[in-house]
């Protein structure tokens, strides 16, 4: 097998590469390093089944050799990154699917789509099924990575129904783990950084809004199963045990000794879902997936690499 993994230096991506070398498969890794990194992946580097292609998957891509699989994770994934970023993340949104899927039909390869819980927007159903269309702002800051998943999910539908390409779409839930960068303004890497350095921990509002947090490991291998199951829809991977922002904040000083870090509160961003939780009806019934790693050991496994990042 002969796979490709686009954003794979980056956090999610780089345990993707992982696995599929683990399983036997020749990984090409294309990133461009505008949010991954070569850090991430450097330990693979001497794999014989590994090869690092860095470009832009946004600019035409052409691959010598047969492809059986494509994966297309490449994408600022955090607000930091994408407010940042706002036209190439459009970009990757659009026109790196449409590369990504061109070459998948051309090679009559199996495609995944990277998707994401951002497409519901904030969310007026709770918790939210794939059938559920969503609630988005599209002119709004967070736009620029909500509508590109969106339409990414658009074409993707449209190559299947087109062209007979094997897609699959996974809308991922809030998700952690090793290889998050410390910087990248999400919630946990955010409040490990601040409790690791004594600094004051910033909750937005009153620290009410919900998220669901999913250890990477589990991820993957829901990743992995949905690639091979004959099913084109999205499918939610994501842990749907829910907890408040405020109650995250507390765990993680409890978990890092020693620390003085208090909880400060400020505005709320625009935008910012109140309720983040995942229905995994689907993956349980069509997968026979659900999350293993429960918060608390997944936090400490967490802790350790975060230690040794900041």
């Amino acid at each position: 097998m002969r796979t490709v993994i686009t954003g794979g230096a980056g956090f999610i991506g780089s345990h993707l590469c992982e696995r599929f070398l683990a399983e036997g498969h020749e990984v090409l890794c294309v990133d461009n390093l505008l949010t991954g990194t070569r850090r991430n992946i450097e330990h693979l580097a001497d794999h014989p089944g590994f090869r690092f292609i860095e470009h832009n998957i946004s600019e035409s891509i052409e691959l010598e050799g047969p492809v059986e699989n494509i994966l297309h994770f490449a994408s600022p994934a955090s607000p930091v990154d994408y407010l940042a970023h706002p036209i190439p993340t459009l970009k990757v949104g659009s026109l790196g699917t449409h590369n990504a899927l061109g070459l998948a039909k051309a090679k009559d390869a199996r495609f995944l789509l990277a998707s994401t819980s951002e497409v519901y927007g904030d969310p007026e159903v709770h918790p939210q099924r794939e059938d559920y269309w969503g609630h988005v702002n599209p002119i709004g800051p967070r736009g620029c990575y909500d509508e590109a998943k969106r339409f990414a999910e658009a074409i993707t539908m449209a190559y299947h129904r087109y062209h007979g390409v094997k897609t699959r779409i996974v809308r991922i839930f809030n998700t952690y783990g090793p290889r998050m960068r410390l910087n990248d303004g999400r919630v946990l890497p955010n409040f490990m950084r601040q409790a690791l350095r004594g600094e004051s921990i910033t909750v937005y509002g009153e620290g009410q809004q919900t998220r669901s947090f999913c250890y990477v490991d589990d991820l993957v291998e829901g990743i992995f199963r949905l690639l091979h199951a004959d099913f084109s829809e999205p499918v939610n991977l994501g842990n749907p045990s829910e907890i408040t922002v405020l109650q995250l904040a507390q765990e993680i000083i409890a978990l890092v000794e020693g620390t003085k870090s208090q909880i400060i509160y400020e505005d709320l961003p625009q935008d910012d879902p109140r309720r983040r939780k995942p229905d995994i009806t689907r993956a349980r019934e069509l997968l026979g997936w659900e999350p293993k790693v429960d918060r608390s050991e997944g936090l400490k496994r967490s802790l350790e690499y975060f230690q040794g990042a900041v």
